[in-house]
This record gives structure tokens, C-alpha cells and sequence, in this order.
């Protein structure tokens, strides 16, 4: 067991710890990475990915997260091999974390950046057929269906959005909701009954998806009548699993402020938490884009108000000094 200490420890390595820790290395922070469970986040299950700014080709996920790992890297962070189990925030800086494999972390600023993770329904032929059919992204992966048969499943605003948005690729776009009702927003409701590209199944519960992997991925649904038990297939070529993201805070419980969902809340437009020398980015606090690029863009914004934080609490400390 050991004891590292930096002036800027970041837990979690997605898009957004990275940036963070790119800043950070870059303003001489000399920052500790903990990488947690997911090295790389979400993107690294993820396969093609078209929307990151500055590729001119569709990129691999893992590939795009190694290369700003090797960015990183590069410029001096620390990247460690653990997983946070338990932190110290109550007495302010600097904060104390403990890893699994019993190191402890000291840190004068702490960056969050553990993500969320998707919920998934947990049937048979999900997993199988990840980034083959079924995704939990239609911003991210619906470009991949342009003029094909897709469907989404859920009933909450997220569902209803995916469902909306899908219509910018495809002509047939069914939503499929357990219930006989859906729990979104009034408006967004009304948006879905009055666009002629979308229907819906009601009382329809998803009991797995069909197809192979390995010779053209989804090929349909097996789907069961929450009402009268009657089974059926329904036929389609993309599958959008939207009943919502689960973010990473468990281990913030009790000790941050979190929204109903389980977001981390921040100071609006900034990454600042409630405690000082505290900031979260990336999905941990972001229940509305869940992107690599917006993601990116909040572990800048951590990093460079962490830089400022310690500049002024450095400058106050010299001025104490100087006038004792």
C-alpha cells in the first residue's frame, strides 16, 4: 500500500477525466488519474464513432479513448490502475480517497469524472448484439440507420426524444412501451402522435433480440403483450434501448448534492460542487447531452477552474504569509 499525493486528482478516465487531466498536466498540476472500473468510459464500447470533431473517417471507440489516453500521457498525468472505493470530503482540502488495491490518493482539488452508464433491459441477444443492431445512443449511433426499419424502447422523455430524433434517418420509426401510456412530457407527446414517421405498440415488453452477430447483426424483436401474453416478432434492422442512464455516484452519496436521478448538481455553467476545490464533468452531472465532445468540453471546464482555485488560494496563502 501506498500514499500518492498531487494537486489535482481526477477519478475517472472518459473523455471527460482525460481532458481534465490534459489541462491539468498542462498548467503543471502534475495530476493523478484513477481510472476506475471502465478505463477509456463508454466510447470503449462503442464502435463507429462520427461525431467527434477533427476525424475526417469514422473511428473505433477504444481507438479514439487510446489515443487521448496517449495524449495524456504524454504531457505528464498520472495514470493509475485502481478504483476508487471511498473518498473524504467533509474537511475540505486536500481530499483523501482509497482505492481497491489499498493506496490512498491525497489531492488539494478533486475532479469527478466517474460517468454513467446506460441502463439495459437484460434479455437475451443485448449484449450479443451491441453496436450490431442495438445501441442505448440514437444521437450517437442513428446515423447508422438512415432509411432502415428502427424501433425504441422506453416511455420517458429520453425514449420519446430518441424516437423524435430518429426520424432525421429513418422513415419508419416505431417506439415499443411496456404500458398503455407513456410517462414523458406532455409536449413531447405531442410532438410524437403528430409526426407521421413514428408508431407505437403499446403493452409490448421486449423478451430478447434476434439476429447474429457475426452475419448481419439485428434482424428483429421478440416481443410479449403485457396484457394477454400472446407473443410476436417484430421485424427491424436497429434497436434503441432508452429507459434511461444510471450516473456513477454511488460513492458520492450523502456527500454531494444530487438530483432525483442521481446526478451530481452543479453551480449552473460551471463544474463547481458545493464543496470548494470540488468539481464534476462529464456525464456524472450531464443528464441532457451525454456526448464525448460535450463531456470533453466540462473536464476543460473542471480543470481550468481548478487551475484558477488553487492560483487564488495559493495567492491568498502568499499574502497571509507575507503579512504575518
Amino acid at each position: 500500500m501506498a500514499t500518492h499525493t498531487t494537486r489535482m486528482l481526477i477519478v475517472g478516465s472518459g473523455p471527460a477525466g482525460l481532458s481534465a487531466a490534459i489541462y491539468g498536466a498542462r498548467a503543471g498540476l502534475q495530476p493523478i488519474v484513477v481510472q476506475g472500473l471502465q478505463p477509456g468510459g463508454q466510447l470503449t464500447i462503442t464502435t463507429d464513432v462520427e461525431n467527434y470533431p477533427g476525424f475526417a473517417d469514422v473511428v473505433q471507440g477504444p481507438w479514439r479513448m487510446q489515443g487521448m489516453q496517449a495524449q495524456g500521457v504524454h504531457v505528464g498525468p498520472r495514470m493509475m490502475w485502481d478504483t476508487i472505493v471511498d473518498i473524504a470530503l467533509a474537511g475540505g482540502s486536500p481530499f483523501t480517497a482509497t482505492g481497491d488495491s489499498g493506496d490512498v490518493y491525497v489531492g488539494e482539488v478533486l475532479v469527478i469524472a466517474t460517468g454513467a452508464q446506460a441502463k439495459w433491459l437484460g434479455v437475451p441477444g443485448e449484449q450479443e448484439l451491441g453496436g450490431k443492431g442495438v445501441s442505448a445512443c440514437a444521437t450517437c449511433d442513428g446515423f447508422f440507420y438512415r432509411g432502415k426499419k428502427v424501433a425504441v424502447i422506453g416511455g420517458g422523455n429520453t425514449a420519446v426524444e430518441e424516437a423524435l430524433y430518429l426520424t432525421n434517418h429513418s422513415d419508419d420509426v416505431t417506439l415499443i412501451h411496456r404500458r398503455d401510456s407513456l410517462r414523458s412530457e406532455k409536449i413531447l407527446q405531442e410532438r410524437l402522435f403528430a409526426n407521421p414517421k413514428i408508431s407505437v405498440i403499446w403493452n409490448a415488453k421486449v423478451d430478447a433480440f434476434l439476429g447474429d452477430p457475426l452475419q448481419g447483426g439485428l434482424t428483429g424483436l421478440q416481443l410479449t403483450d403485457t396484457q394477454t401474453g400472446e407473443r410476436s416478432v417484430f421485424a427491424c434492422e436497429g434497436a434503441f434501448v432508452a429507459i434511461g442512464h444510471a450516473p456513477s455516484t454511488e460513492l458520492f452519496k450523502g456527500k454531494l448534492p444530487m438530483d432525483e436521478s442521481g446526478y451530481l448538481i452543479v453551480e449552473p455553467g460551471t463544474p463547481k460542487t458545493s464543496i470548494p476545490g470540488v468539481f464534476a464533468c462529464g456525464d456524472v452531472m450531464d443528464h441532457t447531452y451525454r456526448q464525448a465532445v460535450t463531456a470533453a468540453g466540462t473536464g476543460c471546464m473542471a480543470a481550468l477552474d481548478a487551475e484558477r482555485f488553487l492560483a487564488e488560494r495559493d495567492f491568498a496563502r502568499a499574502k497571509e504569509l507575507a503579512g504575518a
